[in-house]
């Protein structure tokens, strides 16, 4: 029989909980609406990292552009309009430029010692300066060019092989394998897409990652219950992930620090990086680790936006035969007989430009923009947020805002030709990458892939569905994560340009 002297010592230190956190709410100002929540766990109960974005929006819908859940123990809030996205962005920027605290994302980044989750501050802005101006800067963009056309190439050498023998495609795995060999190209400086133990085991742990990345760790929002992850396995899988990794990192390092070593053909983001840490000329002193995180960011930020947004623009175009039929014609019309299509001859292509603009609109690779947190109060809305609340902005929600856009269900890359409205971080209604001070800087580079591999995808091949699918046919679901992907593979029929 449990003692009720234990049961009272159980219960007493959640009713004080309780007890001092409804003082506190008492004292402090109006906070935003926002839908009523469990004893300790709050609205967590409601959430779901696989549509998160798609419930944040219907919440937005009953309680407005700017409401509050709570996460646990934690306060959040989720802006859903351009104009408070202005506010966060612009007006309040500084304060709200810090990342909450997650278990799974500091193990993976060493701590914090990378870009993507490290807080606001002076290291912050140390390991950016690093990141913009040697390996995402519009140089590299430059410097790394030629990688992108080598394994477009081959890749398009492929869908020929499909095209001859009527072979349907998996898209999302010949785009996924194309931006992921590209990018540990410009990242390692060699690729792992060649059959056999080491391929597999490379992709077995990037998959890994991104799921970690993603996944929810109760000890985040509920520091006291923080023993469930251990019991349920949670913390030893990531434990394992991180030392994967970790050990594959090490084995990078080694190998391009080997005398040794055959010279690469095209020198790699770690390479640079190395350097970096043996002349020591920045005010911050590079280690391993700090090599180890940002290889991170780059391995996982970069090839995930890249696939997922090529993917979903074929999703949309084979969705509207129209847009479809338009972007051929003004690609072939002005690409002339090229056989390859290079970067001056995609700068010429407009309306490929705003079918792209309207797929970062309607298909954000990251629906919910990572997560901020708040440094100190500030005034949002309206409200008062005080410190330590965490911030989401609902970028699918604000995209699709009909205060800011006309049919803003309908693909209509037109409204883009007479408009202004871009996609680097200036335009609150259009922000699939971000903005403020922690907009994502490899926005340039993914672009720079992106205008590529549809310009050339599309100038070479007709498109069809395969027999007995229909455009309406196409979901359009999506997986979790950070970054959103396709759910189910997009299956296609590639035939040569007549």
């Amino acid at each position: 029989m449990v003692s009720p002297v234990l049961i009272l010592c159980l219960i007493l230190p959640v009713l004080f909980l309780f007890f001092f956190q409804y003082r506190r709410t008492l004292k402090n100002p109006p906070f935003p609406p926002g839908p009523r929540g469990l004893p300790i766990i709050g609205n967590l109960h409601q959430l779901d990292n696989s549509n998160l974005y798609l419930q944040l929006y219907h919440l937005s819908q009953k309680y407005g552009s700017i409401f509050s859940i709570r996460l646990g123990l934690r306060p959040a809030i989720v802006v859903s309009s351009a104009k408070l996205a202005r506010e966060l962005f612009k007006d309040n920027d500084p304060e709200v430029s810090d990342r909450p605290k997650c278990f799974g994302q500091q193990r993976l980044s060493y701590d914090g010692l990378d870009m993507i989750f490290s807080q606001y501050g002076q290291f912050w802005r140390e390991i950016r300066k690093i990141c913009v101006v040697h390996i995402l800067g519009t140089k590299s963009v430059s410097k790394y060019y030629s990688i992108r056309v080598f394994e477009l190439k081959r890749m398009m050498k492929k869908l020929y092989g499909h095209a001859s023998s009527s072979k349907v495609t998996n898209l999302n795995e010949m785009l996924m394998s194309l931006t992921t060999t590209i990018i540990c190209r410009i990242v390692f400086g060699r690729g792992y897409d060649e059959e056999g133990a080491e391929r597999s085991r490379f992709h077995g742990m990037f998959n890994e990652c991104q799921a970690m990345w993603a996944t929810f760790f109760v000890s985040d929002y509920i520091p006291f219950l923080g023993w469930v992850d251990k019991l349920t396995g949670l913390r030893a899988r990531l434990e394992k992930n991180f030392k994967d990794l970790d050990k594959f990192y090490e084995e990078v390092l080694a190998e391009c620090i080997d005398p040794n070593r055959k010279t690469p053909q095209n020198e790699g983001m770690i390479d640079v990086l190395i350097q970096l840490k043996k002349e020591s000329s920045s005010s911050l002193k590079l280690t391993n680790n700090h090599i180890k995180a940002i290889l991170m960011d780059m391995l996982l930020g970069a090839t995930d936006t890249t696939s997922a947004t090529a993917v979903w623009a074929m999703t949309a175009l084979l969705k509207n035969p129209r847009v479809m039929k338009k972007v051929q014609e003004e690609i072939r019309t002005l690409g002339g007989k090229k056989e390859f299509l290079e970067d001056h001859d995609v700068e010429k292509f407009l309306y490929l430009k705003a079918v792209i603009k309207e797929v970062f609109r309607l298909y954000p690779a990251a629906p919910t923009l990572v997560a901020r947190e708040t440094n100190k109060a500030c005034m949002i809305g309206g409200y008062e947020i005080p410190a330590k609340t965490i911030l989401y902005v609902n970028a699918w929600a604000i995209h699709r805002n009909p205060e800011s856009w006309k049919d803003p269900e309908e693909f209509l890359p037109e409204r883009f030709l007479d408009s202004t409205v871009d996609f680097h971080g200036n335009d609150f209604e259009l922000i699939p990458f971000g903005a403020g001070r922690r907009i994502c800087p490899g926005l340039h580079m993914a672009a720079a892939s992106l205008h590529l591999i549809l310009a050339n995808i599309l100038n070479s091949f007709d498109w069809e569905l395969p027999a007995g699918v229909r455009p309406e046919d196409i979901d359009e679901e999506m997986l979790p994560g950070l970054a959103q992907h396709k759910k189910n593979p997009l299956y296609v029929l590639a035939k040569p340009r007549i």
